[in-house]
């Protein structure tokens, strides 16, 4: 009896009332209600690629527009070989082809929303990096036209976890908010998660856990996530994402 009370409760505390006051925050927000309209420029979160000599690699997400930026973020890559005269942003949309590159400005607002740093990798380290950033991307399964589903994935954050299980030395976990981040289109998956530290379960990315030095805690719910940041303490909700300590790439 007592259980059969807890888990509606559990239920309720960790999913329904997050991501029922961040709707309600949300909706006093002045977001844009038309891509049109939106502002898509740089965030001047990245230095010149003329006066950022060094290689490196970073890896963005910002809300996602209208009424789905209550829940989700959308995610991309950018890397900069040594002495390039530009950097390079591979993302994926919902229209035509979906992974692009350059489709928009490496630290662009996205639906007009500041982006979030996720991690960045400078360096030698980068340099070894990006030729298998490269190929990772390459490699998406998804890239042909018609391929991409806004729920449960494959979409932009399906491709961005792609890379950095492909590339696990980028050490850092998706917010919590990237919906379609455990997306699996082989059922039933258990086994590590993509940063290698730690296991996960999930059924096609819409019911699982993830225990890992990375990821944390996770348990996802049809793609909403809950749970706790072990390396910097903070909480992951449904809506809000991560309340907590900054991240080290956040922190740097």
């Amino acid at each position: 009896m007592r259980l059969s009370r807890f888990i509606p409760g559990l239920f309720l505390l960790l999913f329904v009332l997050p991501l029922a006051t961040h709707a309600a925050w949300w909706a006093m927000q002045a977001n844009a209600d038309d891509w049109r309209r939106a502002d898509w420029s740089s965030a001047q979160l990245l230095p010149a690629a003329s006066v950022e000599q060094e290689p490196t690699v970073h890896v963005f997400a910002a809300r996602v527009g209208r009424w789905r930026g209550v829940f989700a973020h959308h995610s991309w890559v950018v890397v900069k070989e040594r002495g390039a005269s530009a950097y390079t942003r591979f993302d994926v949309v919902g229209w035509g082809t979906p992974v692009r590159v350059n489709h928009r400005e490496a630290d662009g607002r996205w639906y007009g929303n500041l982006p979030e740093l996720v991690t960045e990798i400078r360096g030698e380290a980068a340099e070894r990096l990006i030729p298998r950033i490269r190929e990772a991307v390459k490699s998406y399964a998804y890239a042909m036209p018609g391929t991409y589903q806004a729920w449960p994935g494959p979409n932009s954050n399906s491709f961005v976890q792609h890379v950095m299980a492909e590339v696990p030395e980028l050490a850092q976990a998706l917010p919590p908010t990237a919906i379609g981040k455990d997306f699996r289109d082989d059922g039933l998956f258990a086994g590590l998660t993509p940063s290698r530290t730690g296991i996960q379960a999930s059924l096609y990315g819409l019911l699982g856990v993830t225990v890992g030095w990375v990821e944390g805690v996770e348990v996802n719910l049809l793609g909403l996530v809950a749970g706790l940041d072990l390396r910097s303490p903070a909480l992951k909700l449904p809506g809000w994402g991560r309340i907590g300590a900054l991240t080290s790439a956040q922190a740097s």
